[in-house]
């Protein structure tokens, strides 16, 4: 995991203040570091939490308190996220924060991804991220294949916006955690809240629960929706 440490150096050398946000610099990951779709996933299916399938998807937003974890080794990483496409297609348009190992400690770092184009990591020193902020991420189809996607960190009081374009079918949309590399930190309980797809809650569309599993061994439970159709919770259960 070398290369994300050199990222992270990078990202936070050019830092700027918050008062004068810079631009995200892309990352250089290896394909590893992606947020991939589910289908690209081996070693079992690193992804758990909620997919909505059918057609036609336009908006889903979610909020998180980021979670405390603990290492269990350099290899571990992890990220909520919400976006549209992935679950069964080869695009996703998808924004998160990520907590990373790499470094013996968990670092916590927003991102975005247009897959197949590598994540683009965001300034470490413009746009923190630490356990117990209340976050909220949000994915928009804008039309002409133009998307926005949107995170907001409440506690911290920063908001980052972007518009992407890219052709995909829009035909699925989650809220997910998902480790790229496989191995998930120990992070406790993360509840997810205020739910949403096209504006409506996740219930509303019979949506798939998926619990991350490696090994055929699960990783994570998720629950089962709230009673308002817009809640759920994913608790870590071992590596």
């Amino acid at each position: 995991m070398r290369r994300f440490l050199i990222r992270v150096a990078t990202l936070a050398a050019a830092a700027t203040t918050l008062a004068v946000p810079v631009a995200p610099t892309a990352a250089t990951a290896a394909p590893g570091l992606s947020f991939r779709p589910l289908q690209y996933n081996t070693n079992g299916y690193n992804w758990g939490g909620y997919a909505a399938t059918g057609s036609g998807f336009t908006s889903v937003s979610a909020t998180w308190t980021e979670a405390k974890a603990t290492c269990k080794s350099t290899n571990d990483l992890y990220a909520p996220w919400v976006g549209i496409d992935g679950y069964g297609s080869s695009t996703v348009e998808q924004t998160g924060v990520a907590t990373d190992c790499s470094s013996g400690s968990p670092v916590h770092q927003a991102w975005y991804e247009m897959y197949p184009a590598n994540p683009v990591y965001l300034s470490l020193s413009s746009y923190p991220v630490s356990a117990g902020d209340v976050v909220n991420a949000s994915v928009t189809y804008a039309g002409s294949n133009k998307y926005t996607l949107k995170l907001t960190d409440s506690t911290r009081g920063w908001t980052f916006t972007t518009t992407k374009t890219l052709s995909a079918s829009r035909t699925s949309g989650e809220v997910i955690i998902e480790s790229p590399t496989g191995s998930y930190p120990n992070f406790g309980t993360l509840s997810f809240t205020s739910a949403t797809i096209n504006g409506k809650s996740l219930s509303s569309f019979g949506p798939v629960a998926l619990d991350p599993s490696a090994n055929g061994t699960y990783e994570a439970r998720t629950s089962a929706l709230g009673s308002g159709g817009t809640s759920f919770t994913e608790t870590f259960l071992h590596a």
